[in-house]
């Protein structure tokens, strides 16, 4: 379900395994991923503290990263993950070039 709604809206995105997890991609940055952990599916967006959203957790300090856990498909709520998929196309952080930046982070969006 997660993978057919992040599909539906995010088109133009690239989708890959990556470090064993389905994640997504635009132009090379990654925007959002699942995993599965003790706790239940992961739902990350890498960029996901900058959205100002209550529901999504945010664990660390160093990272923009956010995420929210399922432990049943109903308690998906759709119009929540379509709106953060919309910020995620809209709010970027540059993890593509983190290493070559020695950690640091720089918006792109």
């Amino acid at each position: 379900m997660l993978s057919k709604i992040i599909d539906d809206e995010l088109k133009d995105s690239e989708n890959k395994i990556w470090h064993s997890h389905p994640v997504w991609f635009l132009d090379g940055n990654p925007t959002v991923g699942f995993s599965k952990q003790k706790k239940g599916i992961r739902l990350m967006f890498w960029s996901g503290k900058a959205f100002d959203e209550k529901k999504l957790n945010i664990e660390g300090g160093k990272f923009q990263d956010a995420s929210i856990f399922f432990n049943d498909k109903n308690e998906i709520d759709e119009n929540d993950l379509k709106r953060w998929l919309e910020k995620s196309k809209e709010i970027q952080w540059d993890y593509k070039n983190i290493v070559k930046r020695r950690g640091e982070l720089v918006r792109l969006k």
